[in-house]
């Protein structure tokens, strides 16, 4: 059997290699899980994905599955219950976010047909894809993810700075930067 390579930071806990393996860097285009990645990574900021990977079911099942269509109708009540709940990031400012990214999305969604098209056509639809050899290589933020940072904050979004941005890019596979030596490399892309 053919030993599997991974990028350097897959390696550091099961939750990060199965998320590496199984998700990270597979073009996304379901607006559902488009949505739910855009405020994962939100709530990362200042934080590790390992922290959002190991509450991944109780941030789910405390924001509906991030589903956009429930998540609008949160009220002051919902919202107390998300900060007295142990088992998630209780930042009241990235609770707030959701509920507001939630109304941001029907309006981006009414513009253009669908969060899909509107981030996939930042790429002409086909992932960017790097040719990185070193972790040091990858870069946290690029021009692309300044500009859709910025559409999105006028557009009334929070927490979609231009880091949390590429990370998302990364995530959602619209930027292909598993490092060369990476099994998965070429891999990615044929998941689709």
């Amino acid at each position: 059997m053919k030993k599997i390579i991974r990028c350097d930071w897959a390696n550091k806990s099961e939750l990060e290699q199965k998320y590496h393996d199984e998700e990270w860097g597979i073009p996304v285009h379901d607006d559902k899980k488009l949505f739910k990645m855009l405020i994962l990574e939100g709530k990362q900021a200042g934080l590790s994905w390992t922290t959002i990977l190991s509450k991944m079911d109780t941030l789910c099942e405390a924001f509906d599955d991030f589903d956009p269509n429930i998540i609008i109708k949160y009220d002051d009540k919902k919202v107390e219950n998300l900060l007295n709940n142990e088992g998630i990031i209780r930042n009241k400012l990235k609770i707030n976010a959701v509920i507001n990214n939630a109304k941001e999305y029907f309006k981006l969604c009414e513009e253009f047909g669908s969060l899909d098209k509107y981030l996939w056509a930042y790429v002409d639809n086909k992932p960017i894809k790097n040719s990185w050899t070193k972790i040091e290589e990858v870069p946290a933020k690029t021009e692309l993810s300044d500009k859709i940072s910025k559409d999105l904050k006028k557009r009334g979004f929070k927490f979609v700075g231009s880091t949390i941005i590429y990370a998302f890019m990364q995530a959602i596979g619209m930027v292909n930067d598993h490092l060369v030596t990476c099994s998965f490399y070429n891999k990615a892309e044929e998941k689709k």
